[in-house]
């Protein structure tokens, strides 16, 4: 009698293990190109409603496109020009701001060393340093303007993604040889991909034009950079908008003092607290089908493994990746285990889409 081969299994996770070890080694071998890829798919789903809002008033398809992107190009431009002033400024006037933050700790260890309380010196300067902030935060901005520096190959690309967005059902219904073949999981995630990206970024222009409002009615200096880093950093799950506020309220302490560093991180909460967790709580439900720990490490997979724009797109690239895992029975294990405890309370796995309610019963 033979014994049952119990290897199969552990074979197959062997080579499932590796498999992604390997395709994770890629995509940080090749991270500039599918940084800029990203950045065209990201672009291409916020241009979709717009050319087929065109398309539904009789405008032919290649006439929309080019108007979308005419008008895409034109905005991209007014920002690059705005922002990458503001960084460029900030960063000549960088040691600056740095030698007002040692004066600052100075005058700290001169404060608790006239209330008798030895502090030493290296301590504070070492380890309490301000200045690593604004460093970091010259850095991020630089990083992703060199991210977004190749615009031209990024416009192409979504300008193919928009013209063929139209025929890939018809390309694929003729691939399957059913012309009448319908794709309902297909649909629902995209749909449910595109409002996502959709309501996520109206949240994040909401949330940057607010903040460059409210820091410069204070005299912060550079509020359009402060205010194009809080709608970069709104698309950050969970830190994204505390770490935001973090720079610009250092610079409003350092340049304006501790009052008006109070009111801009007064500003802060308030705009985040109505928008984050008031306007697209409600828009998009509570949860996006994925637990609190995915969330997490998706932040930290994807940032580590494509940069800045990882960690911007990590939610829409994880929701893909957990749409894939549902579409096979063999990996639907997997989507069990990306989505909130709840789900499998409630219901079997099925297909959610970014900004749907996974609890819904």
């Amino acid at each position: 009698m033979t014994a049952p081969d119990d290897s199969h299994p552990m074979s197959r996770l062997l080579i499932v293990s590796a498999t992604v070890v390997f395709m994770l080694w890629v995509i940080s071998q090749a991270q500039s190109v599918l940084a800029s890829f990203l950045v065209s798919v990201f672009l291409a789903i916020l241009a979709t409603p717009a050319v087929l809002w065109l398309g539904r008033r009789r405008v032919p398809v290649v006439a929309a496109v080019a108007i979308v992107v005419a008008v895409m190009v034109l905005i991209l431009l007014v920002i690059g020009v705005v922002v990458g002033t503001s960084i460029n400024s900030f960063s000549v006037a960088l040691p600056q701001y740095q030698e007002r933050i040692q004066e600052h700790v100075s005058a700290i260890i001169a404060l608790f060393q006239g209330k008798g309380i030895a502090v030493p010196d290296d301590i504070l300067r070492k380890y309490v340093n301000p200045g690593a902030v604004m460093s970091l935060t010259a850095s991020l901005s630089m990083r992703l303007g060199s991210a977004l520096s190749d615009i031209v190959l990024i416009v192409l690309t979504a300008t193919f993604i928009l013209l063929e967005a139209t025929s890939f059902p018809i390309k694929l219904r003729a691939v399957l040889g059913d012309p009448n073949q319908v794709f309902p999981q297909f649909t629902r995630f995209v749909n449910g991909m595109k409002r996502y990206m959709v309501i996520k970024t109206v949240i994040s222009l909401a949330t940057g034009a607010l903040v460059t409002v409210w820091l410069s009615c204070l005299g912060v200096d550079f509020p359009f950079l402060w205010g194009f880093v809080a709608f970069l950093l709104n698309y950050v799950p969970s830190l994204g908008s505390t770490v935001a506020g973090i720079p610009a309220v250092l610079l409003a302490f350092i340049q304006l003092g501790l009052g008006r560093a109070a009111l801009a991180a007064l500003g802060y909460i308030v705009i985040n607290l109505v928008l984050d967790y008031g306007v697209e709580t409600r828009l998009m439900g509570r949860r996006l089908g994925l637990s609190t720990l995915v969330v997490f490490v998706s932040l930290i997979l994807w940032g580590s493994l494509l940069g800045p724009i990882g960690a911007i797109l990590c939610i829409p690239l994880t929701m893909t990746l957990k749409f894939a895992f549902e579409s096979q029975a063999s990996t639907r294990w997997l989507a069990v285990l990306l989505g909130p405890e709840n789900l499998v309370e409630k219901r079997p796995p099925a297909v959610s889409a970014p900004g749907e309610d996974a609890t819904a019963a």
